[in-house]
């Protein structure tokens, strides 16, 4: 009688490890049909995957034309960055940003990079800006963003400097304010490249700073 008991638990156990692994193999089956499935959703979003721009922009620009894409800092933590025809000219990674105003110059007919400096209008001194500026050659563009506080030593001559470069907002740039222009030597015109938001308490996105500041567009090759 044991022996035959035996017998049928071990049948019933095998029946049972049989319909389970029947189950098994067919939800497995399915899995494997869902992942194939997946794959080539995935396949077909990549071949209609938009293509991406130089320096990330949202869309490609005109023949003769430079890409750029800017960021203002973020409080006194994370440094602004400058990207010119997918060059990062200025980050906290590159490691040369710095408190104050940070200043990025390019080839107007090339695109090539030229220069990248910071001036500390917190705690430096304005005179090294104000040269800096006026040795700046026809035809250069300026890229311009603030990291922490760009504006406290900032003086009526460094101010008219930066306008004649084609910035509208300098003249109002004040304390922590967040700033980010791209001009050129030379230019005949308002630059339309330059966004600014005031330092203010109740609007503040951080503790004493405002939220970052970003741009981009197409910067027109300088012609002869």
């Amino acid at each position: 009688i044991g022996a035959a008991k035996l017998v049928v638990v071990i049948a019933i156990f095998l029946l049972t490890f049989y319909v389970i692994s029947q189950v098994f193999e067919i939800k497995m089956d399915a899995n494997l049909g869902h992942i194939f499935a997946r794959s080539a959703l995935d396949a077909a979003a990549h071949s209609t995957k938009p293509p991406r721009y130089k320096c990330g922009i949202s869309k490609a620009c005109p023949e003769k034309h430079f890409a750029f894409k800017m960021a203002s800092g973020a409080a006194n933590v994370v440094g602004p960055k400058i990207c010119v025809e997918d060059n990062v000219l200025m980050s906290g990674v590159k490691n040369n940003v710095g408190r104050g105003i940070n200043v990025a110059l390019v080839n107007g007919k090339t695109g090539e990079p030229l220069d990248t400096k910071f001036f500390d209008m917190w705690g430096g001194d304005v005179a090294p800006f104000i040269e800096f500026l006026k040795s700046i050659q026809d035809g250069t563009i300026v890229l311009m963003g603030t990291y922490d506080d760009g504006a406290t030593k900032l003086n009526e001559e460094a101010r008219k400097l930066i306008a004649e470069l084609g910035s509208t907002s300098i003249t109002n740039l004040g304390f922590r304010d967040n700033w980010v222009f791209c001009g050129g030597k030379g230019i005949k015109t308002k630059s339309p490249f330059e966004q600014h938001i005031k330092n203010n308490k109740d609007t503040n996105k951080y503790e004493g700073w405002p939220e970052v500041v970003e741009m981009e567009g197409c910067i027109p090759q300088k012609q002869d």
